[in-house]
């Protein structure tokens, strides 16, 4: 029975996870950190710096920024968000770029006015940018959370400063509320009105951006060549829907989508298997949002004990989530729902992220791909078992391993990555 205490919880929970973002959010909240600065000055930078966590260099060192001509990495970033990013749009902060910008952007990259340095920390995501147009100096750090500012200092003097002890997760609804069972307490009693809106908002750009993926050249086209391949099954379609809106996020595209614990290709991975597998069968939209609300809470769920940013790759999360929806759609038994996402854990966790680029959706449809077979083993009531891997005696057991695993067993594997990475020339 779901504790009614934690309704509004639940809903404050998913209002903080389900955001909307253009471009991928690695590269995004280094421009929007950089846009907060530049709105400190009271002239244009002369000297931009950023200090960055080894996963936010990882992560947009390889995909294309949004509004900016095609540029790459964390140069194009900072140099969007200070020329001409909007800091009161957040997460969308380079949707209002002009093509003025856009070329003062690409004049300006290699002229040495950007200075990228790994910061020494123990947070996954964090960033402290520095600006200064000779006169004045600000530095604006973001901490845990994309968006999360935790301090802005002007000259010296801090503007805005909250202690880090209370900073990123201590600022967000405690997510110790959450469990399988809960979730699926929650779904039942959830009434419609309060959840509609923001999973429509997640549904329509979700959709749109698939769309925009499969009629447009972006990257490899890996969900246009997926569909191509598959000779019209549902299968198919999923996959290559799912992957075409990473083509186009990865690819540069401008348009938005709804992220899911900080990732627009958790977001898309989430909503699209859902949303296609529910119209595809027939099922109400009522019934479709349900299955959807689900996705969604599973994905926050099982994402929390990994954390932010790791090496694991998260649309493994997201795709136990899309099982668990799939699974509900069909009115599989709630046992049946646990082992559908056991399924996904026990197969493809420890696919590594090595950063946000073209091959991405690749990833994606992997990591579908597994969700709809760990549904069909589900239905027959095959799971793997206890003491199979990494797999334990239930769902939250193994929730709880993948967690440990991700935060602390691949903790020297990112550094390799970043190690790797750095090292390879684009």
């Amino acid at each position: 029975m779901f504790k009614q205490e934690n309704y509004q919880k639940y809903l404050d929970i998913l209002s903080e996870e389900l955001v909307p973002a253009l471009g991928c959010t690695e590269p995004i909240s280094v421009a929007y950190g950089a846009a907060v600065a530049r709105k400190h000055l009271k002239g244009f930078p002369t000297k931009i710096k950023i200090q960055s966590s080894g996963n936010i260099i990882k992560n947009a060192k390889s995909v294309v920024v949004p509004n900016t001509g095609g540029l790459k990495g964390m140069q194009a970033s900072l140099l969007a968000g200070a020329v001409g990013g909007d800091a009161d749009k957040g997460m969308e902060v380079l949707s209002s770029m002009s093509q003025e910008d856009i070329d003062k952007v690409n004049e300006l990259m290699n002229t040495g006015l950007v200075v990228v340095e790994k910061l020494n920390t123990t947070h996954p995501l964090h960033t402290i940018t520095y600006v200064s147009d000779g006169i004045d100096e600000v530095e604006v750090e973001i901490l845990d959370f994309h968006d999360n500012i935790i301090r802005i200092t002007v000259n010296g003097k801090d503007v805005l400063k909250i202690d880090d002890k209370k900073a990123g997760d201590d600022q967000y609804t405690d997510r110790s509320i959450l469990s399988i069972d809960q979730i699926l307490d929650f779904i039942e009693v959830a009434k419609l009105e309060d959840y509609q809106d923001l999973l429509e908002l997640q549904i329509a750009n979700n959709t749109a951006v698939c769309e925009e993926g499969l009629k447009n050249d972006y990257g490899m086209n890996i969900g246009r060549n997926i569909i191509e391949t598959g000779g019209g099954s549902l299968e198919s379609l999923i996959k290559g829907t799912s992957a075409a809106g990473s083509d186009a996020r990865m690819g540069g595209s401008a348009m938005p989508v709804v992220t899911n614990v900080g990732s627009g290709n958790n977001g898309i991975c989430g909503t699209i298997p859902t949303v296609i597998y529910a119209r595809e069968k027939g099922y109400s939209h009522e019934k479709m949002l349900k299955a959807l609300l689900l996705a969604d809470l599973v994905t926050i769920h099982v994402k929390t004990g990994i954390g932010r940013l790791s090496c694991f790759c998260g649309v493994v999360i997201a795709s136990s989530g899309s099982a668990a929806a799939i699974c509900y759609l069909d009115d599989c038994s709630r046992e049946q729902i646990k082992m559908a996402i056991t399924n996904v854990l026990g197969d493809v966790s420890g696919m590594i992220c090595d950063g946000a680029k073209e091959s991405c959706p690749a990833k994606i449809a992997t990591a579908v791909d597994s969700a709809l077979r760990s549904v069909n083993l589900a239905k027959e009531n095959k799971v793997f078992a206890q003491g199979c891997g990494i797999v334990d005696g239930d769902v939250e057991a193994t929730i709880k391993n993948v967690g440990t695993l991700a935060s602390v067993g691949m903790k020297e594997t990112d550094s390799v990555i970043l190690d790797i990475m750095t090292n390879i020339e684009n």
